[in-house]
């Protein structure tokens, strides 16, 4: 299945990784990695940097999953709020989750500085809206319980938030933690730098039919029938991954873009702040490095692609409409537009790790909305459960993580 359709920008700005190398033979590796987007990326780079021995292997042209569909917005926020979070799951797992995702911002960063990859990576601040008078009640509650908790948060009256933010509104939260990026130029970057600084051996067009798990390991059985041995699989596939799964853990969502054409830097929204809104499904917003200005949202549930890209054209016209109440002034002509298909988890918080204790099957699976700093923290769980090493994320994010 397409997992997007339309034209994302990512695509259109960044060259193809013009990689074919299909798998041919009987293949033996430490560690397989299924998948080459961002989340396969990041798994990659933290067993290279680790030493240990893996290959990719993916069914596509590298990163032409959902990570070419990606605003890349990275926040300590998830889609689910904090004070709705501490009702669903035991309140630790619901902080830590929000800390995880703190943190992992500045280890995404710190991995472009080490590598030294340019991935148009830049810090900018969040605003979150309230979208009406529950809008309202639930910053409250969020403000209350983030202060509480020592997450970095900030309050903003309707008189704040048009000072700031040069909005229209009734209350926002703000804070100075977020970042965004170019996810599929980041993707292919971090794997070329590992492919020419550790030999990481790339194989595309090459989809992984079965995962059978041994006594000492996996093997892999690809659509031509060759296999893979090896001591872990990790699969990075996103929602895709529901074939290696015992059961359905997530629900798919249709997601929908627009990207502009490049505007007078002047006219740019104040302080290029990621902004987004308490309504369901909420409206989201970002800049890009060339003055571009991409507006997603009108998430429906996902039936099958057909519907899904029927849809397009009337979610474009939304998407305008939407923009233009927030910022009157400013012209807003589509230029790009696309959609995309994404999962969600019940209380909003991705997988990883094992399914069960001991399995050599391992999964990194950043559902929702904060997909990317989710396969952060995935990356290094995993990294840690091949060296033995005990991970207390693991109770956040592992399968079988406690509910209220």
């Amino acid at each position: 299945m397409d997992l997007h359709s339309g034209l994302p920008f990512w695509i259109v700005k960044n060259e193809f990784f013009d990689l074919y190398n299909p798998l041919r033979k009987n293949y033996k590796i430490d560690v397989a990695i299924i998948g080459s987007g961002i989340t396969g990326a990041l798994v990659a780079h933290e067993l290279c940097e680790a030493g240990i021995e893996c290959a990719l292997i993916d069914k596509r042209t590298i990163s032409t999953g959902s990570s070419a569909a990606s605003t890349a917005q990275l926040q300590y926020e998830i889609d689910t709020p904090l004070s709705k979070l501490i009702n669903i799951v035991p309140e630790k797992i619901a902080i830590d989750s929000y800390f995880n995702c703190l943190e992992s911002i500045t280890d995404i960063e710190n991995i472009f500085k080490k590598t030294k990859i340019d991935a148009d990576f830049l810090r900018v601040p969040t605003v979150l809206l309230a979208s009406n008078k529950q809008g309202v009640k639930l910053l409250e509650e969020e403000y209350t319980i983030r202060t509480e908790v020592g997450l970095p948060v900030k309050f903003l009256d309707a008189q704040q938030l048009k000072s700031y933010q040069n909005i229209e509104g009734i209350v926002a939260l703000q804070n100075d933690t977020s970042a965004q990026m170019d996810t599929y130029k980041a993707a292919i970057q971090l794997l070329k730098y590992h492919q020419q600084k550790h030999q990481l051996q790339i194989f595309t067009h090459t989809k992984i039919e079965k995962i059978h798990e041994t006594k000492k390991g996996c093997e892999l059985l690809t659509d031509h029938e060759h296999t893979i041995s090896c001591k872990y699989v990790i699969v990075a596939t996103g929602f895709e991954a529901g074939q290696f799964l015992p059961k359905k853990v997530m629900n798919l969502l249709s997601t929908y873009a627009i990207c502009s054409a490049p505007i007078d830097e002047k006219m740019i929204w104040p302080n290029r702040s990621l902004i987004w809104e308490t309504a369901e499904p909420y409206l989201y917003m970002r800049t890009t490095i060339d003055n571009r200005l991409i507006v997603g949202g009108e998430d429906e549930d996902f039936q099958n692609p057909e519907k899904r890209d029927d849809l397009l054209r009337k979610k474009i016209k939304a998407l305008e409409y939407k923009f233009s109440k927030l910022y009157p002034e400013i012209e807003f002509r589509t230029e790009m537009a696309w959609c995309g298909t994404f999962s969600a988890t019940n209380d909003g918080l991705p997988y990883m790790g094992p399914w069960k204790k001991g399995n050599r099957t391992l999964f990194a699976l950043g559902y929702g909305g904060n997909g990317i700093t989710f396969s952060m923290v995935a990356a290094q769980v995993l990294k840690n459960i091949i060296h033995n090493k005990e991970d207390s994320r693991l109770e956040t994010f592992g399968f079988n993580r406690p509910n209220n």
